[in-house]
């Protein structure tokens, strides 16, 4: 049954006077309530049927439709001050942004990519955000109504006033059941109680660096050694925030560990999988004491990140923190539905040395349960998958960071965007190939990349290469099931 949503459409803000001067061509797409406006139903469909001039176009994030009264924001204190319910304008977002975006109705950025901060957070909220706008700022003034609108493919419009839009809501039990296993990326939270009427089978990508920037902000050596942080306001804020706690590791690992246990319990008891830190040097540094304990690298997507951290002298300490946080999650609170994943590990040694890393912190891998996976994402993990085989329960590729050192594409590029491709046929081959490899050694294989999100027929093709689950933004988990059903019935692989 279509409704009207009184968050994004009322009488008073339609028709004659409203900015919407024309009726134009309707558009609809599938989108998840962020507030519980509709109980017991998480799941809507937008038709937009009137609407007003376009003001800006960019990337869609998401499928949804949302309205409010533009509040422009030129840094992180502007944005602090806008109301809530507001569309957020600005030039692009951060990790400290999140409690803004959190109060937004929409998001439009003038910069950002599909992989962007703005972008990944957006999706878990189930915020509708248009990003790479061009230079929206200079048109638009604060309090001006607007419409942002990613019911209409892959790009995202700003329309000039409140558009009248219809709601459907759809049952999930209408959603089809598919041999292949269809599962979530998430890492707040805050967000993951709103999808847990979704039937997905897990959370296959919950990122540790959301969770410690979110949650924490600090850096963890800057705990552990705060006499070593050379800032004084940033000493006192380390100070402020640890105040209360035994010592300030303590502070780290029992966070840590309540928010691991919240997204487990979101989905207990089906599995949700940590990926173990994947800050670069650049994002380390933007941490509270941060600076003095990160090197400056030219190229941080290429330099000390990921399974490179754990067994340094630099960051072992670090990374125990992060292992006792996941063993109180899964020991203390009984969230034993965690397993964990090892991201960007460049070599079998190195493998070997996280895999010690993890039995020192008492992650011993298949005791008590526990599985460690590992992300498919450097080439050399496809040419060596034999070999990582012995040492991982299994892969989930990422699309992301195997596209770019494919191709040499910085993924965060937008003047190179155009040559990102991540369903390219180089990359299906790749990832056919692992899907071979690993199953003749017994292990699964999934994918936790973009690609299913943004393109739901690649999602075809893994299919009929024998992929065990995918997992995506909840944004799009209807349509890559439906396109996965649709696979499997004409004949995919059992």
């Amino acid at each position: 049954m279509a409704v009207r949503d009184r968050r994004i459409s009322s009488e008073e803000n339609s028709g004659p006077g409203s900015g919407a001067p024309g009726l134009q061509s309707a558009t609809s797409a599938t989108e998840y309530c962020t507030a519980p406006t509709f109980p017991g139903s998480c799941l809507k469909r937008y038709s937009i049927t009137h609407q007003g001039h376009e003001l800006a176009r960019g990337i869609a994030i998401g499928t949804g439709v949302g309205t409010g009264t533009a509040c422009k924001a030129t840094s992180l204190q502007e944005a602090s001050a806008c109301p809530d319910h507001c569309v957020l304008v600005c030039a692009d977002t951060g990790p400290d942004w999140l409690p803004v975006l959190e109060r937004s109705t929409a998001v439009v950025t003038e910069h950002g990519t599909r992989t962007s901060h703005t972008a990944i957070a957006c999706r878990e909220l189930g915020i509708p955000a248009v990003v790479d706008a061009g230079e929206i700022i200079t048109r638009l003034r604060d309090g001006d109504p607007v419409t942002v609108s990613c019911a209409e493919g892959k790009e995202g419009f700003v329309y000039e006033g409140f558009a009248d839009v219809q709601v459907t809501e759809i049952n999930p039990n209408t959603i089809p059941v598919t041999r292949t296993r269809i599962m979530l990326n998430l890492a707040n939270p805050a967000a993951a109680l709103r999808w847990q009427c979704l039937p997905a089978d897990g959370i296959g990508l919950a990122r540790m660096e959301f969770l410690i920037r979110n949650l924490i902000g600090v850096h963890p050596m800057a705990l552990l050694y705060p006499e070593r942080v050379t800032g004084r306001e940033e000493r006192r804020r380390i100070s402020e925030l640890t105040a209360g706690w035994k010592d300030p590791g303590t502070y780290f690992t029992e966070t840590l560990a309540q928010g691991i246990a919240r997204l487990a319990a979101s989905q207990y008891p089906k599995p949700v999988t940590v990926r173990t830190s994947d800050f670069k040097t650049s994002e380390q540094m933007k941490l509270i004491g941060g600076r003095d304990f990160e090197p400056l690298e030219a190229n941080p997507m290429l330099g000390w990140r990921g399974a490179s951290r754990y067994y340094n002298a630099g960051f072992r300490e670090a990374f125990a923190l992060e292992c006792k946080a996941i063993r109180i999650a899964r020991d203390e609170t009984g969230m034993d539905n965690v397993r964990i994943m090892i991201p960007f590990c460049r070599t079998p040694e190195e493998a070997d040395k996280v895999l010690e890393e993890l039995s020192a912190n008492g992650l011993v891998r298949g005791e008590q349960g526990l599985t460690v996976y590992m992300t498919a994402e450097v080439p050399a993990n496809i040419e060596l998958a034999d070999e990582f085989s012995e040492r991982f329960d299994g892969f989930s590729v990422g699309t992301n960071d195997l596209t770019q050192l494919t191709f040499g594409v910085d993924r965060n590029s937008e003047r190179l965007s155009e040559l990102f491709n991540d369903h390219h046929e180089a990359i299906k081959r790749m990832i056919a190939r692992l899907i071979e490899t690993a199953h003749r050694h017994g292990r699964e294989v999934g994918l936790c990349g973009q690609a299913p999100s943004d393109h739901p027929e690649f999602a075809a093709f893994l299919v009929n290469c024998g992929i065990d689950f995918l997992s995506v933004s909840p944004d799009s988990f209807l349509r890559v099931k439906e396109q996965v059903a649709r696979a499997e019935s004409a004949g995919a692989p059992s």
